[in-house]
């Protein structure tokens, strides 16, 4: 029986989202000047950009990706940067996670999910701001110098910047290879970084003209947002397990970002500018990149589908998807394929383990599963004082096209997958035509409509009412008024 390695221990992974390291912290002290970016820095950004991108879904073009732009270039300029406004590269992310990033070199990026739960222009410029800060105050450079790496997603991890990631403890896992479309792993930024970037961004907020309360209220829709996910996934608290989290939750940062900005002018928000800016804009997956539905999930391009077991949730990513509970943890992505399942399936553990690793199945298996040829292998590896059961589960979907599913229970427990190993299965032309992306609508409140009566047109068949209210920042008192803009989820194309 192998020993497991270091990559394995604990599937500690972030599946699906970048867990870089974490923003907005609270206190710390503002540097007086920053010095203009560097020919040497200006370089290693270019070269990460374009394969941070890749990680990303890839950047958005349009009338909203020019917007944001706009927005990050215009508060670089406040950074005390030379030539900020030519020296930045704003980003719009196409990805369903919430989260912004940085790079050295001032490369900025936002998610357009992150966008979509923003409800005013000074909270997107708060946010571009704080990561504007991290560039300014060079801590990727200087988190990278604390721990190189030698590959080239081991640098990204160690440079990128997160503004809601505040715990990067998610390093341990099943090798790079089972992270795959885990967009990357990071180092956690030291407090004191983080109280500097968040200082820099209210900053920035106030030399804007911008509204300082931003950066709080910003947080505040985030932890809204995280409390909101934890019970539509069944989850018992309101924070993402480590090995799973996109984003933990900000809940405790809204009272110390709020209380930076007590006693400073006030500012302007854009409101009416940025709900108009970000009409239309995708919410949620992307049918591109495949989408999650419940229980089930389903990929039109792909022409595949397959449901997660009862008790388990899914998140999405651009490369892959994975299956969190807390009975197991698996992720469904691919790799090349020369048309020999067996031999997939023991390169697979072969990735898995690491090359220093002699990770292997005791015996592959062949099956059919609704049709389609698979085959399977499971390893039973020691985690520490106790054992695991690793199991890869291939299909082949034409001669030279395999997916497979990358899965970690319990010793004996592999079991917990079964269901789902066994519903892979193709979609219908009719079935894929069907899926159809959720978008941003933007309405303007009429008279007699309530919060119920607008939440009933979200495209959602549960908790349209607390969705409603999580997205427009609603508390539970709060009621809407004729002429305010809202922000409703639809369906359209």
């Amino acid at each position: 029986m192998p020993i497991i390695s270091r990559k394995i221990l604990a599937l500690g992974t972030a599946p699906l989202a970048l867990a870089v390291s974490g923003c907005m912290g609270a206190g710390g002290s503002v540097p007086s000047a920053s010095t203009p970016i560097t020919q040497s820095e200006a370089q290693q950004g270019a070269e990460y950009h374009p394969q941070f991108l890749q990680e990303f879904g890839g950047a958005m073009t349009g009338p909203q990706a020019d917007y944001v732009q706009q927005i990050g270039k215009n508060i670089a300029v406040h950074s005390g940067l030379g030539n900020a406004r030519d020296s930045f590269t704003v980003s719009l992310l196409n990805s369903p996670v919430n989260n912004a990033f940085a790079i050295p070199g001032g490369y900025i990026y936002s998610t357009r999910q992150l966008v979509s739960l923003m409800n005013n222009e000074a909270e997107l410029a708060g946010v571009l701001g704080h990561e504007v800060g991290h560039v300014a105050a060079r801590h990727s450079q200087r988190r990278q110098q604390a721990a190189q790496r030698n590959s080239i997603l081991g640098v990204l991890g160690a440079i990128g910047s997160s503004i809601l990631l505040g715990d990067s403890s998610l390093g341990n896992t099943l090798s790079r290879g089972f992270m795959q479309g885990s967009q990357l792993r990071t180092l956690k930024f030291s407090r004191k970084q983080e109280l500097e970037a968040d200082d820099l961004g209210i900053l920035y907020l106030q030399r804007a003209g911008y509204d300082p309360k931003a950066m709080s209220t910003v947080l505040a829709s985030l932890a809204a947002q995280n409390s909101l996910d934890a019970r539509l996934q069944g989850r018992n608290d309101a924070t993402v397990p480590e090995w799973a989290s996109t984003h933990p939750d900000p809940a405790g940062r809204v009272q110390t970002a709020l209380a930076k900005t007590q006693g400073l002018a006030g500012g302007v928000t854009n409101r009416d500018t940025f709900m108009s800016r970000i009409d239309g804009m995708v919410y949620g997956d992307d049918p591109e990149q495949g989408v999650v539905e419940g229980s089930q999930f389903i990929h039109p391009e792909l022409m595949l589908s397959f449901t997660a077991p009862q008790g388990f949730y899914m998140v999405n990513g651009t490369r892959a998807v994975s299956v969190n509970g807390q009975s197991g943890k698996a992720q469904l992505t691919l790799a090349p394929y020369a048309g020999d399942l067996d031999s997939y399936v023991r390169q697979q553990f072969t990735k898995l383990g690491g090359e220093d690793s002699n990770l292997a199945p005791s015996n592959i298996q062949r099956t059919t599963v609704n049709g389609i040829r698979a085959a399977y292998g499971t390893a039973r590896v020691n985690n520490g004082n106790s054992q695991v059961d690793v199991v890869v589960f291939a299909y082949e979907f034409a001669n030279d096209r395999a997916y497979h599913f990358q899965a970690i229970t319990p010793a004996g427990k592999s079991n917990a997958f079964s269901s789902m190993f066994q519903s892979m299965r193709r979609i219908t032309q009719r079935e894929a035509s069907a899926v159809i992306p959720r978008r941003v609508d933007i309405v303007t409140v009429q008279r007699g409509d309530t919060i119920s009566s607008l939440a009933r047109r979200m495209a959602y068949d549960s908790s349209q009412v607390e969705r409603f209210r999580v997205l427009n920042a609603l508390g539970s008192n709060d009621t809407l008024r004729a002429g305010q803009k809202v922000k409703l989820v639809v369906r359209g194309r």
